[in-house]
């Protein structure tokens, strides 16, 4: 698993070939089914705020800080 994965094929975090499979996240011990990207090192994940969206029609992202975890189902 990387360090870092986003889902925005944009994004120089992107890696098609990862996410091919099913990956799974945990943030303080809950698993999450929204996190559009994630840091394991600095202990991150960005979520969509509802239906909200930019002024490009991009999701607006938050934030989670706290204990990450990466893994594959």
């Amino acid at each position: 698993m990387p360090d870092r994965l986003a889902v925005d094929p944009r994004s120089p975090h992107h890696v098609a070939a990862v996410l091919q499979h099913d990956i799974g996240i945990r943030l303080n011990g809950n698993e999450r089914k929204d996190v559009e990207e994630y840091c394991v090192s600095e202990g991150w994940v960005k979520v969509a705020v509802g239906k909200k969206v930019d002024r490009h029609g991009n999701p607006l992202l938050i934030k989670l800080k706290g204990a990450v975890e990466a893994f594959y189902k």
